[in-house]
């Protein structure tokens, strides 16, 4: 996982958010049998990835503890992994968490911190998994609390630079950059991280979006959380176009048809450059 190929087929995340409080579909997948139903369908609907969180990231969220996450996310995995060989991420800062996910069936970390705290990174180190890295400015409980960068891409790029030597250094070379559209960015910064994107594959690593239902979405659509769609689709297939390898969403079939109709129009399915008639 150490080139970033821009013709290679971008794949689908599927959130699934075990929590009441999560921005959007807080409460809804707390059933851990609900929860495993709905990961069952996003694999069916084309997630090659499902991305498991216990504890909200959203704007002014209050964190919990890693017994209480545990206690949120473990009954899932362990179902899930006797159902499915999907890949699972866990989308946790906690290193106890990390371990209990890890131990119970999970194939990557998906860290909103970037492995800062040395005890994570020496659990991804140990495990040789996946690791996703993003950048945020402060912590979810202050991150938008007036943003502000003199050249936000410049920042993210000297950011990921750091992180990316400490965890080679480690032995940690599966990773993954997330430039954490939403987290700590002002609306601005969110489209200039977009329109750059291209910018973060000179570190030679697959990149990762998450735009889907975001408040920029809102910002620019007047669009309600639950009724953006249609920005999601458009931010994605914009952050592909970029060499974005990775997808983050909630609707995944829709995505997933977004990126079929995607890739026929720009000939990308075939070695060749040719496409199948339809």
């Amino acid at each position: 996982m150490t080139g970033n190929n821009t013709h290679q087929r971008a794949e689908i995340m599927g959130v699934l958010n075990v929590t009441p409080d999560y921005f959007s579909d807080g409460g809804k997948f707390t059933d851990v049998q609900t929860a495993v139903e709905h990961a069952l369908q996003m694999e069916k609907d084309g997630a090659a990835i499902i991305d498991i969180g216990g504890e909200s990231s959203r704007p002014g969220a209050q964190p919990v503890s890693a017994e209480e996450e545990i206690a949120r996310v473990v009954p899932v995995i362990r179902l899930l992994r006797s159902k499915s060989r999907v890949t699972l991420s866990i989308d946790t800062c906690k290193p106890k968490v990390a371990q209990a996910a890890l131990e119970a069936g999970i194939d990557w970390i998906n860290d909103i911190t970037a492995l800062q705290n040395e005890a994570m990174a020496e659990i991804a180190a140990a495990c040789r998994c996946p690791v996703v890295i993003m950048h945020m400015k402060g912590t979810p409980q202050t991150m938008q609390r007036n943003p502000r960068y003199d050249d936000v891409v410049d920042e993210l790029l000297f950011f990921f630079d750091e992180r990316i030597k400490y965890l080679e250094s480690l032995g940690i070379n599966t990773i993954i950059i997330d430039p954490g559209i939403g987290f700590g960015k002002r609306l601005e910064d969110n489209l200039q991280i977009l329109n750059q994107l291209d910018s973060f594959q000179q570190f030679g690593y697959p990149l990762l979006v998450g735009t889907s239902r975001k408040s920029f979405i809102g910002t620019l659509t007047g669009a309600a959380v639950n009724e953006r769609l249609g920005g999601t689709i458009a931010s994605n297939l914009l952050a592909v176009q970029k060499g974005c390898r990775y997808l983050r969403v909630h609707e995944v079939k829709e995505m997933q048809n977004a990126l079929t109709v995607y890739y026929a129009v720009n000939q990308l399915t075939q070695p060749s450059g040719k496409s199948n008639a339809v």
